[in-house]
């Protein structure tokens, strides 16, 4: 929708200068503010609906905030969506201004609209969700009410043409400075009394660069007494261009005695137009404010600096930092401290190009030890990301041989771009002794992405499951419930990956959705996600649906402090380790009952641990419900058919090598989790095969798996590493001994008598 300026007064005196552009008065069939009232009552006429038509992003925005103002509620503007291609703006959200939880204010109210572009460059609303979850306000006031019209589709059941009216601010005075659309405070004076309120700024202030925002802040806080720094940035996760800058009060932060922590900053946030916008404001001071305080400095950093910054997308040296610099010194003391007492621990400090602290990684030799059993399959949790969270507290998790996770290292993460999240899968690698991950669950961030193919490459990355579930209940809420019912069969339902093709072809096609954007986007990563696909790798029994539960449980959220975070830390490690500790001691003193006479089940109960040995147990189980029949046979090569008793339709592909015991299944239960599958069994059955060969036994889920790595000594592992391991081991075994040779003095001799005893044959083999 066009914009025309403002009237112009050139003979306004000293008044503050500002370009300002109210809406536009559109009118039909001569409807004009007087007919208005007769118009109230039909307000339902007025309602959006899907397939409406606008000419540009922003008249669908006027057009909802018009919406808005007659039903009672406020608007914020949401996401948008890029095209691949071009990385043109392809969808634009328009929210209820409670969307979300990130203010109290807020209540997560669903309200939104979606427009999408068009190849005729039309935008059409495709999403709409009109239930709000809080109080609406009514109708707004009619001060400064002007009137528009928006023209829907001719086919639509809603009238072609409309008289609403919508609220804007007052007027401000605009002096013409020729074709220069920039903000002056040439005329400005602090002894102003006409519009005193219009020096302030305030959510909503537009401005057409950054560095008019900035020069805008500047005057402003001369007159109020404080001076001006440009703090953090912001960057799309798409382009990398910036997003949305923050102007803050000189005593921001506690880097310098001077400062002193003040509160009071200033957001702008960028616009599809090219503007900037103030989205977020702070005028409160924890200190003594001085009017007239000059801030030449910061003036000629604007001047000199700021356009050059927006023109080459940001010196490096300007990286945002969201880590409270007061946690440095309190981390890196407790880190000296824990490497006084275990000498493997290990921690790294990331450092950007002008010597700041940054991103930090840190893990314990216990850690570094789990990551040689259980690093093959690693979840970099960044469960901060999901709320306001104080500590952007991310850990590396595994999982071990009794399917608990086990912490694998913990970072706080300084900003999330690329850099950051390299130099933290860098760190990780270095302290595991360069062991890569086969799997890793990780979030779809491009960021995260581009780090993962960097860093690991040939690693299979699997998207988080809280950021899937989140866009699914986002972008799905507007379709009806028989898509979404067909929609969840599609993804888990489908054993294979042509399978899933034909049934997502089919669905996209049934409900006319080929051009919808979201779907095309997960359709294209469906790789990174859809379980079809996933099957194939091993992920250490992550489950398919991406739920695990969480490490630190309720004990680390967004509310945790600095002053408990290391005391939580610690307590919540230590109860993950005792936990492992029993369930180790239960799988070494604890026999489950057969259930069968088979000396395969005997086999698995004398190597596996319990929890294994009990999944392994009901597929055993299960395998003598099912039918096997041999439909080829060439050579060696055998190939059978399982099928369910009573159902047809689950039925499963077994291909058997008889001249090396080679198995696999359709269903892929082994490559994914590592345990045989009910239908392997059942023609392992039929063929009489007793035991298991031992390649279909995975050390790692076995009692001893904590000896694993000595495997890897046949596969080539280099030497410094392999000495790595074999510290890590001894280091954990004499740990051992120490916890429980230390409990009473009868426990004590007996200790160091076996290691007295130990060391003799050691140095006789030497």
């Amino acid at each position: 929708m066009d914009m025309d300026s403002a009237d112009t007064e050139p003979n306004c005196g000293n008044s503050m200068v500002v370009k300002a552009y109210p809406l536009r008065t559109m009118t039909s069939n001569g409807i004009g503010e007087e007919e208005e009232d007769e118009e109230e009552g039909n307000s339902g006429r007025f309602e959006p609906y899907v397939g409406l038509e606008f000419d540009t992003a922003e008249e669908a925005r006027e057009y909802y905030n018009t919406f808005a103002a007659r039903t009672g509620f406020k608007v914020r503007t949401g996401q948008l969506y890029r095209s691949r291609t071009d990385g043109s703006v392809s969808s634009r959200r328009f929210v209820c201004s409670k969307e979300g939880f990130q203010i109290n204010s807020r209540t997560g109210c669903p309200a939104f609209i979606r427009v999408q572009r068009r190849d005729t460059g039309k935008w059409v609303l495709d999403q709409i969700q009109k239930d709000h979850n809080h109080q609406l306000g009514g109708l707004m006031e009619e001060n400064n009410i002007t009137t528009i019209t928006t023209t829907p589709r001719p086919s639509a059941p809603a009238p072609t043409k409309l008289p609403i009216s919508v609220p804007h601010r007052p007027k401000m005075k605009v002096v013409d400075e020729g074709d220069k659309d920039v903000i002056s405070f040439k005329r400005f004076k602090v002894g102003e009394e006409t519009q005193p309120k219009a020096s302030e700024p305030y959510a909503g202030l537009e401005f057409g660069s950054a560095n008019d925002a900035c020069q805008f802040y500047q005057t402003y806080a001369e007159v109020v007494g404080f001076r001006v720094r440009i703090g953090q940035l912001f960057r799309s996760k798409v382009d990398g261009s910036i997003t949305s800058r923050r102007f803050v009060c000189s005593k921001e932060g506690f880097q310098h005695p001077s400062r002193m922590g003040c509160g009071a900053y200033m957001r702008i946030k960028r616009q599809d137009s090219g503007g900037w916008i103030v989205d977020r404001l702070s005028k409160d001071h924890n200190h003594v404010l001085e009017p007239g305080k000059k801030n030449s400095g910061v003036k000629k950093m604007t001047e000199d600096v700021l356009d050059h910054i927006e023109l080459n997308d940001l010196d490096k040296g300007q990286r945002e930092n969201t880590i409270g610099k007061e946690w440095y010194p309190l981390l890196l003391d407790h880190f000296q401290s824990k490497q006084a007492e275990d000498m493997g621990f290990f921690y790294a400090v990331e450092l950007d190009s002008n010597g700041s602290c940054m991103s930090i990684f840190w893990a314990d030799s216990k850690s570094r030890f789990a990551c040689s059993q259980f690093g093959d399959a690693v979840v970099f949790d960044t469960s901060y990301r999901q709320g306001d969270y104080s500590v952007p507290f991310a850990m590396f998790i595994g999982f071990n041989h009794h399917r608990q996770p086990v912490l694998l290292g913990g970072a706080l993460v300084a900003d999330e771009t690329k850099e950051a999240f390299c130099w933290l899968f860098q760190t990780w690698l270095r302290a595991m002794s360069g062991r890569r991950p086969r799997t890793i669950v990780a979030d779809q961030d491009l960021s995260i992405q581009q780090a993962v193919a960097h860093v690991f490459p040939g690693t299979h990355h699997r998207f988080s499951g809280w950021q899937i579930r989140c866009k699914e209940r986002e972008n799905l809420r507007s379709f009806p419930d028989e898509f979404k019912y067909e929609y969840e069969k599609c993804l888990y339902q489908t054993q294979t990956t042509v399978e899933f093709e034909t049934v997502w072809s089919g669905l996209v096609n049934k409900y006319g959705l080929r051009d919808n954007m979201w779907l095309r986007e997960v359709y294209e990563k469906r790789e990174n996600w859809v379980p079809a696909y996933l099957r194939a790798s091993f992920f250490g029994g992550i489950p398919v649906n991406g739920v695990y539960e969480p490490f630190y449980g309720t004990s680390l959220d967004a509310s945790t402090s600095l002053r408990e975070f290391i005391s939580r830390y610690e307590q919540g490690l230590e109860q993950r380790r005792e936990e492992e500790r029993k369930e180790d001691f239960n799988s070494y003193n604890l026999q489950p009952f057969l259930q069968t006479k088979e000396p395969v089940e005997e086999q698995c109960r004398r190597l596996y641990t319990l929890t294994i040995f009990r999944i392994f147990q009901g597929e055993l189980a299960l395998s003598y419900s099912y039918l096997g029949l041999k439909t080829y046979e060439e050579g060696a090569i055998s190939r059978f058919l399982v099928r369910k008793c009573g159902n047809e339709n689950e039925k499963h592909a077994v291909t058997f090598s008889a001249s090396n015991l080679n198995a696999s299944c359709s269903c892929q239960m082994f490559e994914y989790e590592g345990v045989l599958c009910r239908h392997v069994l059942k023609v392992f059955n039929l063929l009489d095969i007793r035991e298991l060969p031992s390649r279909y036994i995975l050390h790692r889920w076995t009692k001893n798996a904590e000896f694993g790595f000595v495997r890897d000594v046949e596969s080539g592992v280099a030497s410094r590493d392999l000495k790595d391991l074999m510290i890590w081991s001894l280091r954990e075994a004499a740990s051992k001994y120490i916890e429980f040779g230390t409990s009473s003095l009868e426990k004590y001799k007996l200790a160091y008598e076996i290691m007295r005893e130990g060391g003799k044959k050691l140095c006789w083999q030497r």
